[in-house]
């Protein structure tokens, strides 16, 4: 399943750091963020839970930008 998101990030050296860490969580096929249009889309694999996936990578890309923002 593929998910479209707006995000908020402030640098383009942040999301490119936060996209390569969501790469490495379990249910993450692929994601892709773009810092200057403030998107993210994420291909979930199959059976993953999207609001608890998404609280996750809130959760870790906080540790890189704290300003980071996930809205549906």
């Amino acid at each position: 399943m593929q998910k479209k998101y707006s995000i908020e990030v402030d640098c383009a050296n942040c999301a490119a750091a936060v996209e390569r860490k969501l790469a490495d969580l379990a249910g993450i096929e692929s994601i892709s963020i773009s810092y200057m249009a403030q998107k993210m889309i994420v291909e979930y694999a199959d059976g993953v839970d999207e609001s608890t996936k998404v609280k996750e990578m809130l959760k870790v890309a906080r540790k890189i930008e704290p300003d980071f923002e996930i809205e549906a």
